[in-house]
């Protein structure tokens, strides 16, 4: 039997508790970046309000004020890709740490909305640079029986975060009596809620200096003897001849069909895999979900809520994200990407033509809008059920599909063009919510409900089923929607082609 065939049919060794606890523990440090991610964010949700009224900003100005720091992430996100294959995963990360703690200083220290809106492209940049490299990291440090949970952990520090940045607004505005009150040092609460964003950044960057460099990465480089150091360190049970065989021979299998590190392909000027990836993006985006945590406090005030009460609201919505994020880790591996991400895609429709529907029946009352009767109720139940559908699939499987669809001579770049492609999706949606709430909600909420059904279509058409199989079996744009059942089968495997 040929060698190939061979390859794909060893038995997957044990993954032991001592492999489990490396692995996890390296895992959650890569990931950390996704708690910046969320954190720098949201963190703007809580001040929003307050940065309007103190420098006077028209809806437009604000929209835009809030979306700034997305423009620095997608420029971030694109040049991260090329940086972390040129330099390393771990360079990547130090650089992104100390851009965003600059940013968290220069944002709240902020003498008009000119410097913020620099402040937060700075910052935007550093977040961007994260976003790229922590997948990457996660799914090249990870064995393929653990590879979704792990790479899920991208998502589940992004909620974190989300957690963490509105838990420490609604605790800054309470404790100065609003958000634009004075609190110490003579600074307002805002500014504080910018300040210390410092402190996750020092902790990003402290762990990055800990972390081993990415064994793919080595392996690319010709370090190969130290590429085996990083493994025997990540799998000390593990099969680490497997591993460095498979690296290798996918490696020379791109070199041989001359896809050296190229995106160049016939769709567009682009491989299709990685228009996959970059629509995976712009569908996670374009439902809508950043609007419910960079605008949910001054939504809930809109319609009758006071400020503390919006921003608890706030804070449940993202613990309940949390919570289904964790949902989506325990069953990621157990019932593969696709089904997970056509159920999300269906509860996402549902609950923002629900959430739609409850804004047409919104009214004007002394000029303030207002859900009156039920529909308050109901548009608070599926706020928190979109915010469950997406945080259950969408939100952890898209960063698990983007760590593992790509080759490995392209899996940082195709990265970094796919989740700048996120990070410009977020800001349209960021930066035209204002003005379109302001022009009918129902309308906006219809808008996402539409990219959401969309969103199943895609799934259902054109994204791969890559559960069970290694990052070098990985190589093909639409699996059998049974793959990774008819992968245990003894048949030989086909070099894919892409």
């Amino acid at each position: 039997m040929q060698a190939t065939t061979e390859l794909t049919r060893e038995t997957t060794p044990a993954v032991t508790p001592a492999t489990h606890r490396k692995v996890i523990a390296l895992a959650i440090a890569g990931a950390f970046g996704g708690f910046l991610f969320g954190f720098d964010s949201s963190v703007i949700n809580g001040a929003v309000e307050a940065i309007q009224g103190q420098f006077g900003l028209s809806e437009a100005i604000t929209g835009f004020a809030v979306a700034s720091a997305l423009l620095g992430a997608a420029t971030g996100a694109y040049l991260g890709g090329g940086f972390a294959d040129k330099f390393g995963r771990i360079p990547v990360m130090l650089v992104g740490a100390i851009i965003f703690f600059a940013s968290s200083i220069g944002s709240g220290l902020a003498f008009g909305v000119v410097d913020l809106i620099l402040w937060r492209v700075v910052g935007g940049i550093g977040i961007g640079l994260a976003s790229v490299v922590a997948p990457a990291y996660i799914a090249e440090i990870s064995p393929r029986q653990m590879r979704g949970r792990l790479g899920s952990l991208q998502q589940l520090s992004i909620t974190i975060g989300i957690f963490a940045a509105l838990l420490s607004d609604a605790i800054f505005a309470a404790t100065a009596g609003g958000a634009g009150q004075m609190f110490w040092w003579g600074l307002e609460a805002w500014r504080w809620m910018f300040l210390v964003s410092a402190v996750p950044a020092l902790i990003y960057g402290v762990v990055a200096l800990l972390l081993p460099e990415s064994p793919r990465f080595l392996v690319l480089h010709d370090k190969e003897h130290k590429a085996r150091e990083v493994l025997e360190r990540v799998l000390p049970h593990g099969d680490v001849d497997r591993e460095m065989r498979e690296m290798k021979a996918s490696i020379q299998d791109d070199v041989r069909a001359k896809r050296t590190g190229s995106l160049r392909g016939p769709v567009f000027g682009l491989k299709p895999i990685v228009w996959v990836g970059i629509l995976l993006s712009v569908f996670q985006q374009f439902v809508g979900i950043n609007v419910i945590f960079y605008y949910s406090t001054t939504l809930w005030s809109a319609v009758g809520f006071e400020e503390s009460s919006s921003l608890t609201i706030s804070v449940v919505t993202s613990v309940t994200n949390i919570l289904v994020t964790l949902v989506a880790i325990a069953l990621v591996d157990r019932i593969g990407r696709r089904p997970i991400l056509l159920a999300g895609s269906i509860g996402m429709t549902v609950s923002l033509a629900t959430m739609a529907m409850a804004f047409s029946r919104s009214v004007m009352i002394d000029g303030e809008l207002a859900l009156q009767g039920a529909w308050g109720p109901i548009a608070l139940v599926a706020a928190n059920v979109f915010v469950m559908s997406f945080g259950a699939s969408w939100g952890p499987v898209v960063w698990v599909l983007l760590g593992e669809i790509f080759p490995n001579t392209i899996r940082a770049k195709a990265l970094g063009l796919a989740a700048a492609a996120q990070w410009v999706a977020n800001f349209l949606v960021t930066v035209t919510f204002p003005p379109m709430a302001g022009l009918s909600l129902p309308l906006t909420y219809g808008v996402y409900a539409l990219f959401a059904g969309l969103s199943f279509v895609f799934v259902l058409t054109k994204v791969p089923e890559t559960n069970g199989m290694s990052l070098d079996e990985a190589n093909t744009l639409l699996p059998n929607k049974n793959s990774a059942k008819s992968k245990a089968e003894p048949k030989a495997m086909p070099v894919p082609r892409r």
